[in-house]
């Protein structure tokens, strides 16, 4: 996978959300891509012993239409199933052992809260992009430290590698994350919990043109 797709909107799953849905993960992921999604990351903090199934069967979808697809924390899994990479959090697997385990040429991103100096660490480390947030109100985390919009103007100056917002981003908030920096926007909610996924999709995807 080009590492210089690293761009545009960036889906991310949420077991919660697939529940409560009369559509598969797989349909999701597939209204999602028709949208305008370029990046889908896998993320089933709810894992079982489906995880590996879910995760082949989403690979191959994203393959089918070149779309680049991303584990969730778990290099292991994203190793088994040929992902394009993996995501890994503060507390998950270290870059340099995920990086040892999938090789040079698979994604690695990593989150880095409101932190500017554990970008730049992510970065000498070898990480393939960095993600800043919350940015916003969250569903999903609710308790996470908040990130000011003005980081991503410090991070886009000092930085080299490309930058994920991520955290409450909405169709109505997204505009102003991608004006100070941002070269993907991450989310869950406005697409995944929308009854029109393609549409919703659609309307953030259409603020990267």
């Amino acid at each position: 996978m080009n590492k210089h797709l690293l761009k545009g909107l960036y889906c991310i799953t949420d077991p919660i959300l697939t529940a409560q849905s009369s559509h598969s993960v797989d349909e999701m992921v597939q209204q999602a891509i028709d949208g305008g999604a370029r990046i889908i990351q896998y993320r089933d903090k709810l894992a079982d012993q489906q995880q590996y199934d879910i995760a082949h069967r989403l690979c191959q979808l994203c393959r089918q239409h070149s779309v680049m697809f991303l584990i969730n924390d778990n290099p292991v899994l994203a190793k088994e199933v040929n992902a394009d990479g993996v995501h890994l959090g503060q507390t998950d697997t270290s870059l340099r052992t995920a990086r040892q385990l999938l090789g040079k040429d698979k994604i690695i991103g990593i989150s880095c809260h409101a932190s500017l100096a554990l970008a730049s660490t992510a970065q000498q480390q070898g990480a393939d992009y960095v993600a800043f947030g919350r940015f916003f109100a969250s569903h999903t985390k609710p308790e996470a430290q908040s990130a000011p919009i003005g980081l991503l103007t410090e991070a886009k100056s000092s930085l080299q590698i490309p930058i994920v917002a991520i955290g409450g981003i909405t169709l109505d908030n997204a505009s102003s994350l991608l004006e100070t920096g941002a070269d993907m926007l991450a989310v869950i909610h406005d697409v995944f919990g929308k009854t029109d996924i393609q549409q919703a999709a659609n309307n953030i995807a259409h603020l990267f043109n």
